[in-house]
């Protein structure tokens, strides 16, 4: 269970740390086990491993696994009974501190050799570490790590007073995430008795000594010797820092253990300039990346519905949405994800089954999206623009046997349960928050609200379903029990059957957490638990899934949810509640333009856009860009790659007509559409995408991704020689005349210089002369 952290507030959240937490077993200790964070980025052959002090906690070295998990495997444990690591009842000795290191050594099968990191008594142990198991200490680094830990006459009075007389404070301290006992045992049996200076003396791997000079915890000789005593010790005093010198002075700190880890060939000092990585071979577009977007993104191996549980446990009380102004916290969020969980586990739902989701933005679409997650089940999204007959067809070829979706649709519902595997509908009420609209919403948003459900094959003989209001008010608020694992199908997102029948895509929790994460990089200003995102774009199409729904919780977002894309709704909540990004499509943006007395609506508060679904004309982007002052970013993606892969960097400039570059972890490659041959840049070719993003496959078994991980995405595109890619157009809309390949978007470009025209699009027709 995660516990709050005491007397530590994370400022610089990059990465959730809990997302890459791993259990490991303590050693001798039956079924209780250390949490550990590893972030493992791909490609990465060195590791570190950074152990905190005494009361301290992983996230105590934020900075430095935020800078060094770029280029390292980082492992940050709490130790036994600190942050979130079980506290048995036992001693707490330096043997059983050691050992549980190596236990984590070998149960996450690190490399041979490391870089071993300690703060203060956390030091200890590493030098305790270094003595034990040599042959695996690549460098050891000591931040504040004394050689002895002489106390105060009154802190030593403290640890002889009985536990159960402190108990009762014990909730109100300050600052220390460990248990009761395990600080007082911890102290008695081994802090206050450890003596370093012998072992010290006898370490023979390569070692740097960090310290401040205003570090007053301890007398200054306790930190000072360390360094004149480890043979060949490296010192470095960070200047006007105190004891937890890696959260006072972090640059200070992390360009120090840069330097001493790094091979000399790198810098020596931050005036010098970094020679490119290996990773940049073949790859021209990393040299555009924004500062603080690295080439690579570590990805966790959890499922994806911890994103919104760790949101509720970090921020319980902040509105994760707001709905025709009803707002529901994240706390309320997770807790209706786990009781719509718990009654589809209690319909029979089982691990793998799949539950179709028929619902427009609102609260319950987010939460029922969740709640099949964390049952293990596969959620079921049909296309915005699916016909009654569309969605008969899906729900049969995906063998769905649960829908949710709104009493409006009731007779839909009724025959998809003639027609398909669905057994069970859960019906939801739009009315609460919606009165008086949802007629006309579901019209719009489904055809099928307005016309004839598909013909039944015959009448149906029961209740069409369960109102899921009725059902929640006994449903438990506990999450399920069910384990999901990374590996294992999240959705089944369908494509818009623009280029042929639509088809059911298969993404892994690990496919929608990488690309969640990708883009969450890609914007490396979003700060965690203040942003508020306008939530237009259907969450049942993968840009909408990913972008309005996913990252926002991954960054503690308020999402604005509109059940469709209605301009006065959309300024309207853009006046009323500011938000800050807005993922959207060329089409709103040039509505939002265009719209009359558009200033009067303050628009602000939004710094940011990105642009996708459609190429985004070049005179739409500059008229917003110029209206709002906030960034537009125009970006590439298919519900294939869950689905971005491209994007313009925010803030490299503007290249004007370019879907951007590559995201991290993403490789891209221009070939002959006949040949299938690479080709230079500024020719025009078939796009080929790879990535952890890139679908597990097709709902109908197809696949369009070779034996190496490339997915032919059917689109021509330029890459020019830094790396930004153009949009062309799509294979099969590629006009022939006389020998020659004439491309729709060239003239719609030039349609668009016009000033009357406001919406151009050019197709070729067959015969025509």
């Amino acid at each position: 269970m995660k516990r709050k952290l005491r007397g530590l507030k994370r400022t610089d959240i990059q990465l959730d740390f809990d997302l890459y937490r791993v259990p490991v077993p303590i050693p001798g200790v039956a079924g209780d086990e250390l949490s550990v964070v590893d972030i493992h980025p791909p490609g990465v052959n060195r590791t570190m491993v950074f152990i905190h002090g005494y009361a301290g906690c992983a996230e105590t070295w934020e900075h430095q696994i935020n800078h060094f998990s770029r280029e390292f495997r980082v492992v940050a444990p709490d130790l036994r009974g600190h942050g979130q690591s079980d506290a048995p009842f036992t001693r707490y000795t330096m043997r059983e501190l050691v050992a549980d290191l190596f236990a984590i050594s070998q149960h996450l099968e690190l490399p041979e050799q490391f870089v071993l990191v300690g703060h203060s008594f956390g030091g200890s142990i590493c030098v305790e570490y270094a003595n034990v198991h040599p042959e695996q200490i690549e460098r050891l680094v000591l931040i504040a790590t004394a050689g002895e830990y002489p106390l105060r006459r009154t802190a030593s009075l403290a640890y002889h007073i009985p536990t159960a007389m402190l108990q009762p404070l014990w909730s109100y301290r300050p600052r220390w995430n460990a248990e009761l006992h395990v600080m007082k045992r911890m102290a008695v049996n081994n802090m206050t008795q450890w003596q370093g200076w012998s072992l010290m003396r006898a370490i023979q791997v390569p070692t740097l000594v960090i310290t401040g000079e205003r570090d007053t915890y301890f007398p200054r000789y306790a930190f000072v010797d360390v360094g004149r005593i480890i043979p060949g010790a490296e010192v470095v005093d960070v200047g006007a820092s105190k004891h937890k010198v890696q959260l006072e002075r972090h640059q200070a700190v992390n360009r120090a253990i840069e330097r001493f880890v790094e091979d000399t060939e790198r810098r020596a000092t931050w005036r010098e300039v970094e020679k490119p990585p290996d990773s940049e071979a073949g790859r021209p577009w990393l040299k555009l990346y924004s500062k603080g977007t690295p080439p690579t993104v570590p990805i966790p191996r959890r499922p994806l519905h911890e994103f919104l549980e760790s949101a509720a446990e970090a921020l319980p009380r902040r509105a994760a949405t707001v709905f025709y102004g009803q707002r529901l916290t994240y706390a309320r969020l997770n807790q209706l994800a786990n009781q719509i969980g718990q009654i589809l586990h209690g319909l029979g739902v089982q691990p793998g089954d799949r539950v179709m989701i028929l619902l427009p933005n609102m609260p319950e679409h987010v939460a029922a999206f969740f709640g099949i997650l964390k049952i293990g089940g596969v959620a079921v999204l049909p296309h915005s623009d699916a016909t009654a007959a569309d969605v008969a067809r899906q729900a049969q070829e995906t063998g769905a046997i649960a829908l949710i979706t709104l009493h409006a649709l009731d007779d839909l519902a009724g025959e998809l349960r003639n027609q398909s595997d669905v057994r069970d509908v859960l019906l939801v009420d739009l009315t609460r928050d919606a009165a008086g609209a949802e007629h006309a919403m579901v019209q719009r948003l489904w055809p099928p609200a307005e016309t004839q459900a598909p013909e039944a094959s015959q009448p149906a003989s029961i209740s069409p379903g369960r109102s899921l209001r009725e059902l929640l008010r006994d449903a438990p608020f506990d999450a399920p029990r069910t384990e999901a694992s990374s590996d294992d199908a999240a959705a089944i997102v369908y494509t818009s059957g623009v280029t042929g029948p639509a088809r059911g895509v298969r993404l892994s929790h690990a496919n929608l957490a990488a690309n969640t994460l990708q883009v969450r990089h890609w914007i490396p200003d979003l700060r965690y638990g203040e942003e508020t995102f306008l939530t237009v774009l259907p969450l049942c199409h993968a840009y909408g899934m990913t972008m309005a729904m996913t990252l926002p919780i991954a960054v503690g977002a308020t999402m604005l949810l509109l059940p469709q894309s209605d301009l006065t709704e959309i300024l309207h909540n853009i006046f009323s509640f500011k938000p800050t990004f807005f993922p959207g499509t060329p089409d709103m943006f040039a509505a939002i333009t265009r719209a009359p007395n558009i200033r009067s609506y303050g628009l602000s508060s939004i710094r940011a856009c990105i642009s996708g679904a459609a190429p985004l004309p070049v005179e739409v982007q500059e008229a917003f860009e110029k209206l709002t002052q906030a960034r537009l970013m125009e970006g590439y993606g298919l519900t294939e790659a869950s689905p971005v892969t491209h994007a313009n960097p925010p803030d490299r400039g503007d290249r004007s007509g370019s879907i951007g570059v590559p995201l991290p972890n993403t490789d891209a490659r221009v070939v002959d559409r006949h040949t299938g041959e690479e080709l230079p840049p500024g020719a025009v070719g078939e796009l080929l995408v790879k990535g952890p993003q890139v679908m597990m496959g097709y709902a109908d078994n197809g696949a369009d991704v070779d034996a190496d991980g490339w997915l032919a995405t059917g689109d021509l595109v330029i890459m020019d020689p830094d790396g930004f890619f153009q949009f062309i157009g799509r294979t099969g809309d590629v006009i022939e005349k006389n020998g020659h390949e004439i491309y729709p978007r060239d003239v719609e470009e030039v349609l668009y210089e016009h000033s009357r025209v406001q919406e151009a699009a050019v197709v070729g027709v067959p015969g025509a002369a």
